[in-house]
């Protein structure tokens, strides 16, 4: 193993700024702060719905909270580094569902029924369930991007592969693991990669997991021959609690592969649940529930929103655009008018005029500031309501709540091949590109979100992308 000068100057230089005890710990504070917010709210509820309603006998009950804490922590919750956010929220439900049964089975056991109210129960519950992933998402929110957060990590390997890990870990903070260094045999990519530094070969990775306390690693080097791989994971598997062997499948199906001894061959099982006709049915009858309760809470409003169009301009208040259903299929989704009636024209002689104009339409399929789009369509747009009468698509089962975009037939040439897997399913009316950055996203990135999502669909990751949604539209961020 190679020691010196050298590799003191390098350690540090390295020297690590994340303090992964206060990343666990504000994770665990919003934890509990979410969880006594909703046990107060419960009782509070159920004190204003009746006066005689003795609250002060749940005021001892507070310690309780530390039983979901130490759950959270058994279930993988803490320090919850590297957790997809669908498997998060699945994770917190079931977890947090868990302890209010162990709870009520011992109220039961106890006879402890009479004392404590049973809609105190339920509503304690249900508010943990709401509460508790976005006191996570909101402490990710403050302090992700500070250079204390998260847990250091090592990646090996410097080529391709491991530059995509580097830069998706940096892309997305909230992961909460920050690559400090990379490692990698070969001289000519010693330097930097993504802004990370690459220090030197592999052999130096026991020697900075010791001093400089690092526990996760990354091996991103599909390219390595398997007696070098096997033997490299074997030396450091010891060495580092976390360690992740990436494949040369990067950017394919994530949440629903499990490893498979297949007789002492490690096999990797891919599940694509929304290809399959059972999970199919439950997110058919999800859509229709949620479009039928949401289209009858929003009538009044899309009546309202159909009368200010036409006062604002001439033409009707409904527009029907020919979109791409599953399997390559034609139908019409219904919008809002956010255009002139001429809008094409316009574009066409913008586009023709100005090179720059054009080279953004080319690059996003959108213009940040489209001449098409009349004043109560940019604000429409900037709401995503011009989306809104697609509910109806939902309830006709043309679309779905959440799933890809609905293309254009002229964008199908486009697609490159991504249409084989994307139109597999229905369109959404939400997705995971609009939580992404929506039309700031470019064309290609916006085909791999919605590839990504198609291969990695769960009920988790539908709910995961509603929250989102509400979020994003609320704050307007990428719609124009």
């Amino acid at each position: 193993m190679r020691s010196g000068p050298g590799l003191g100057s390098t350690t540090r230089f390295l020297a690590v700024t994340t303090r992964p005890a206060l990343t666990a710990l504000l994770l665990l504070f919003g934890d509990l702060t979410a969880l006594l917010a909703s046990g107060a709210l419960a009782v509070g509820l159920r004190h204003l719905l009746d006066g005689g309603f003795n609250a002060a006998v749940y005021a001892p009950l507070w310690p309780v909270a530390g039983l979901f804490v130490l759950v959270y922590a058994l279930v993988g919750l803490y320090p919850g580094v590297g957790l997809a956010p669908a498997e998060e929220l699945r994770r917190l439900t079931l977890a947090t569902t868990l302890v209010y049964l162990v709870l009520g089975a011992g109220t039961y056991l106890f006879k402890e029924g009479d004392t404590y109210s049973r809609a105190v129960f339920l509503g304690a519950w249900a508010f943990s369930v709401v509460l508790v992933p976005p006191g996570r998402a909101l402490m990710r929110h403050l302090f992700a991007k500070k250079k204390w957060w998260g847990y250091p990590v090592l990646v090996l390997g410097a080529g391709k592969t491991g530059r995509m890990v580097v830069r998706t870990l940096k892309r997305q903070p909230g992961l909460g693991l920050k690559p400090v260094a990379v490692l990698d045999d070969d001289p000519g990519k010693h330097g930097a990669l993504e802004g990370v530094p690459v220090v030197g070969g592999v052999e130096l990775a026991p020697v900075l997991a010791r001093e400089l306390g690092i526990r996760h690693a990354i091996v991103a080097m599909p390219g390595v021959p398997r007696g070098k791989l096997l033997a490299l994971l074997e030396q450091y598997g010891g060495v580092f609690p976390h360690l992740v062997l990436i494949p040369d499948l990067f950017g394919f199906s994530s949440l629903w592969v499990s490893a498979r001894d297949l007789g002492g061959v490690l096999g990797l099982e891919v599940r694509q649940r929304l290809l399959l006709a059972s999970p199919r049915v439950v997110k058919r009858a999800l859509d229709f529930f949620l479009a039928a309760v949401g289209g009858l809470v929003a009538l009044p409003f899309i009546g309202l929103i159909a009368l200010l169009i036409k006062l604002d301009s001439p033409g009707r208040a409904f527009y029907l655009q020919e979109r791409l259903g599953r399997d390559g299929r034609l139908f019409k989704a219904v919008k809002f008018r956010t255009m002139y009636g001429d809008g094409e024209a316009r574009l066409a002689k913008l586009l023709e005029q100005d090179p720059a104009l054009r080279e953004e339409y080319e690059l996003y399929h959108k213009l940040r500031n489209d001449p098409r789009v009349t004043r109560v369509g940019r604000i429409l747009r900037k709401l995503s309501l011009d989306e809104l009468p697609q509910l109806w698509n939902v309830l006709k089962g043309e679309m779905s709540l959440v799933g890809p975009r609905a293309y254009l037939p002229r964008e199908l040439p486009k697609m490159a091949g991504s249409e084989r897997i994307i139109l597999k399913v229905l369109p959404g009316i939400t997705g995971l590109w609009q939580v992404s950055g929506r039309n700031e996203v470019p064309f290609k990135e916006r085909l791999e979100l919605d590839a990504y999502y198609v291969r990695n669909w769960s009920v988790w990751l539908d709910l995961y992308i509603l929250a989102r949604t509400v979020w994003v539209v609320l704050f307007g961020k990428g719609a124009y």
